[in-house]
């Protein structure tokens, strides 16, 4: 306990911990939950575009349209894992992310001004270079605030700040192309202007208020930075503040942990599934209804995955447990993929889609717990694998995009959502019953417990009885 809390009763200490968490749940989650739906809406808006014509008036292919979805990837994968490390090593993330969010909104804005396929190309690999600021920059700024027990239900935040993203993306997109012709501009031109201008507004606005880490926090109170910086110096064994290593030596320490490489594979399985939001329109698309019906058809089933996301969290917070609500999600997701192959019945596919948003992202929540669980230190450390596991993940979103071909039933795309889904329940088990594993020789001590201490793990740690959790 820290020397400014010594003469504070427990009841009190528990009260100064309720309101800087208070502190931080009405100021950091607003803030990065608004920025994050601004974030998928300037990411998901050419899915809208392509309903309004941008294919036409660039004179794209199917395959083209493909490339354009897909190479934004090419930027956003490889910056992940620099722009991390870079975030580990400053004293500002908040305002380092807000910056990142200035500049996406003006390059998505950018897009409206594109007149061929290789101008868009280009936009969209600028775009995804400076977006890849963002989630993994987020998730690591999170772990710097919340201990593991408190981490779900925020990321269940930020997941369904990207729901809503998604849902009113739909929404507002149907009523932005209804601008279509007006001052003789097309309405896709008018998504990109108006969804790019405001993201640079509020990203403006947002760098005044986004805090930085708690021992820096000026919202905080000295009392609140001392006690903030001890429950997680208490939870992991070292303090965030003072860590004594670089940050490449604590990149390179992540590469030496077998345990970040089950995990990458696991979210490139699980990224698979995730493309489905690169392409939600057109699969909505084909139960015949006209454009804007379809928009608006997109929106309940990302409002759904957003209350299902803070349930599967506070489940999961409540029994420290991810594994089941992995296994059930992959379960659910499978179901609706072998409907959306076997059947045109627009009720059950409609059922279908309503429950693919949840069930196939849903297990993406639960791994940033697992790596915040099973690699927690030290910050640089984790905060690589955060990038790494989000980056090399996310390649799925390239080649995915090639296969969403063949409307309505989308063979090639649903069959590999299958595969991938089937590939991640078998690996996810395999990954349990490993953890389970060491920690019974982590009990014994011995060459596990050395094992653990050159990845990472302390010596205070293993000391407290510190074990792989959550599965």
């Amino acid at each position: 306990m820290p020397e400014s809390l010594q003469h504070y009763t427990e009841d009190e200490v528990r009260e100064i911990e309720r309101s800087l968490k208070r502190k931080a749940d009405f100021t950091i989650m607003p803030i990065i939950g608004i920025l994050y739906i601004l974030n998928y809406i300037d990411r998901q808006n050419l899915a809208a575009a392509k309903l309004q014509g941008i294919m036409e008036d660039l004179n794209m292919s199917t395959t083209q349209f493909a490339t354009a979805v897909s190479i934004l990837f090419v930027g956003y994968l490889p910056f992940q894992i620099p722009s991390n490390l870079i975030l580990s090593s400053i004293t500002r993330p908040g305002a380092y992310i807000c910056t990142a969010t200035v500049i996406w909104g003006a390059i998505s804005a950018a897009t409206a001004a594109v007149n061929s396929y290789n101008s868009l190309l280009a936009v969209r690999v600028i775009l995804g270079a400076v977006e890849a600021v963002f989630f993994p920059g987020v998730i690591y700024l999170l772990s710097a605030w919340y201990t593991k027990r408190e981490l779900g239900k925020r990321f269940a935040g930020l997941y369904i700040a990207q729901q809503v993203g998604n849902a009113f993306g739909g929404l507002i997109a149907a009523g932005i192309l209804k601008l279509d012709g007006v001052h003789g501009i097309r309405g896709w031109r008018w998504l990109f202007i108006i969804e790019g201008s405001a993201t640079v507004g509020v990203g403006l606005f947002c760098v005044f208020f986004l805090p930085e880490y708690p021992y820096n926090a000026r919202m905080l109170k000295p009392v609140e930075r001392d006690l903030a910086v001890w429950r997680l110096e208490k939870e992991a064994g070292a303090s965030e503040a003072n860590e004594e290593i670089s940050t490449l030596k604590g990149f390179l320490l992540g590469l030496q942990d077998p345990k970040l490489y089950v995990i990458i594979f696991m979210n490139m399985m699980s990224q698979v599934q995730g493309s489905i939001a690169n392409f939600f329109p057109s699969i909505v698309n084909t139960l015949g209804y006209g454009h804007y019906e379809t928009l608006l058809l997109t929106a309940p089933p990302y409002v759904l995955a957003g209350v299902v996301y803070f349930g599967i969290t506070w489940y999961s917070d409540r029994t420290n447990n991810m594994y089941r609500v992995i296994v059930i999600c992959i379960c659910i997701a499978c179901a609706t993929y072998i409907i959306a192959l076997s059947t045109l019945n627009t009720g059950a596919r409609y059922t279908a889609m309503m429950l693919m948003p949840f069930s196939s992202v849903g297990p993406q929540l639960m791994l940033y717990k697992i790596i915040n669980q099973h690699l927690p230190r030290p910050i640089a450390k984790r905060a690589g694998a955060v990038a790494m596991t989000n980056a090399i993940g996310g390649i799925s979103n390239i080649w995915m995009s090639y296969l969403y071909i063949g409307a309505p039933h989308y063979y090639p795309a649903f069959g590999a959502l299958f595969a991938a889904a089937s590939i991640f329940l078998v690996t996810i088990t395999a990954y349990r019953f490993y953890v389970l594993k060491e920690n019974r020789k982590l009990e014994q001590g011995g060459e596990v417990a050395q094992k653990a201490m050159r990845h990472g793990i302390t010596q205070q740690q293993l000391q407290m009885g510190w074990r792989y959790e959550g599965l």
